[in-house]
């Protein structure tokens, strides 16, 4: 499984189980808190009207009722009231206190709700037992058993004659006449938990696309870096940019030991030749020889001393080239002029050699990088391609802009390249023999053009279509 699809799981079952028990307290909580609300409503009620009641119930002859009195008239009258009222957009159309009146032996005495209890014993009711005792009395009870929606709340206060109980009150409201405001905050917090899962797996998604995009970013640039390209280190906030920039000083310097071992592996292979060459013609040197060959061998000593100093002076310019990170000194360029400028600085060469040139396309295309980089890498191209171009043949050059990338091109008619060769061209030390002479150069020109081209973000590119070499130098437009 994927590293965001892990991710995502986990968020997802955190999020979830932490949702489901938070809203299973929260719900959970709803019918407690309203059937404690309503008990101290009840408690306020009741004790009210036990006040209301007392001249009544203290006035009443033994063994007498309610019926009649002013009390028991005010309670019916409240029964009978009409009453819409919206209450946060719920409606109430009905009043539902019950209120029943018993005496000091729990006899009851009044009825709002049920006339024909009057004269039933209570006595034995909770509400009624408790009270007359002197103590709280509450109770619910369910008118059917096995369903709770049926359960009615009863609490009741003393009504007292100068510190005597003679009876009790007790107020009832059924819980089906609230049901409706504990369905309305179930449904609430349902929704708003609905939401909130649903923001909360939005969040993790966020945050594990964000994680997914910058882990990808690390591992393309650990895979690029494999692969020996050049690539900035990627932008990346918090600890994800510490490791990326600690991945990237590791790379330089793990590539900077690499090159290192490389270039003193293929500098030994190529000191060989010359400094053979040199030690034969000094040797012979010391005895007498004639002058021609004395100026022969000199000739041999200084042309293999110019040809060390120039690998020299290249490997030193390419090991500079890695070593940056980002073009020296960045302007816009037309990649035309530094072609045709660097083209003339050849002329003498190419007239030499009656080597004529062809411009296929001329596009003055804009780049932007370092003039004296692009035009190291541009000289290092037709150079090659001068070298391996037959005496009276013609180079044909094109630049063109495609898109987003400008290209310089350069192709020679000269032996080409075999399969093999291709892959291995722009590395240092790698050549081919030119076909004048039969003489390898040091494969440092390719290096040097290949390293520049991905110092601006380019490439170079080679193919040996049947007769013929071409070179091609890609970089991004400006």
């Amino acid at each position: 499984m994927r590293l965001g699809l892990r991710l995502f799981f986990a968020f997802f079952l955190i999020a979830g189980i932490a949702a489901f028990f938070v809203m299973r307290v929260f719900v959970g909580e709803v019918k407690p808190s309203v059937r404690e609300a309503v008990e101290d409503i009840l408690i306020d009620s009741a004790n009210l009207l036990a006040e209301q009641a007392t001249q009544d119930l203290r006035a009443m002859p033994p063994g007498g009722t309610l019926e009649g009195t002013r009390f028991a008239q005010s309670v019916t009258d409240y029964a009978h009231r009409p009453i819409d009222a919206k209450i946060w957009g719920l409606r109430k159309q009905a009043l539902d206190f019950r209120v029943y009146v018993t005496d000091d032996k729990g006899r009851v005495v009044f009825d709002s709700a049920v006339p024909s209890a009057v004269g039933s014993d209570y006595s034995q009711w909770r509400d009624v037992a408790l009270t007359l005792r002197g103590t709280y009395g509450a109770r619910a009870t369910r008118e059917v058993y096995s369903d709770d929606r049926t359960s009615v709340m009863y609490v009741a206060a003393p009504v007292t004659d100068g510190g005597r109980v003679i009876g009790s009150l007790t107020v009832a409201k059924p819980q089906s006449a609230v049901a409706q405001f504990v369905a309305r905050a179930e449904r609430k917090i349902f929704v708003s938990g609905i939401w909130l899962l649903g923001l909360s797996l939005a969040i993790g998604v966020a945050v594990t696309g964000w994680m997914v995009v910058s882990v990808r970013k690390l591992r393309r640039y650990a895979q690029a870096a494999g692969a020996g390209e050049r690539q900035p280190v990627p932008a990346l906030p918090g600890e994800l940019g510490d490791l990326a920039v600690a991945m990237g000083v590791m790379r330089e310097r793990l590539a900077g030991q690499r090159d290192v071992e490389e270039a003193m592996r293929a500098m030994t292979h190529e000191l060989k030749s010359p400094l053979a060459a040199i030690g034969a013609a000094a040797e012979l040197l010391r005895d007498e020889l004639p002058a021609a060959d004395r100026e022969r061998f000199s000739g041999q000593i200084e042309g293999q001393v110019d040809r060390l100093r120039a690998m020299v002076e290249r490997l030193l310019e390419l090991s500079k080239l890695e070593s940056l990170q980002m073009p020296e000194h960045p302007r816009e360029l037309v990649l035309l002029d530094l072609a045709q400028a660097e083209l003339g600085a050849l002329a003498s060469v190419m007239a030499q050699r009656a080597i004529a040139v062809h411009w296929r396309e001329e596009a003055a295309a804009l780049v932007r990088g370092d003039a004296e980089r692009i035009s190291l890498a541009i000289s290092n191209l037709l150079s090659n391609a001068v070298a391996f171009a037959p005496d009276g043949s013609t180079l044909e050059l094109g630049v063109r802009q495609q898109g987003a990338t400008v290209e310089f091109s350069v192709r020679d008619e000269g032996p080409g390249v075999p399969g093999y060769a291709l892959a291995q061209l722009g590395q240092r030390f790698f050549s081919l023999p030119r076909p004048r002479d039969g003489v390898k150069g040091s494969g440092m020109g390719l290096a040097i053009a290949r390293q520049v081209a991905a110092l601006h973000g380019g490439s170079v590119r080679f193919a040996s279509p049947g007769a013929g070499f071409e070179a091609r130098l890609l970089l991004p437009a400006a």
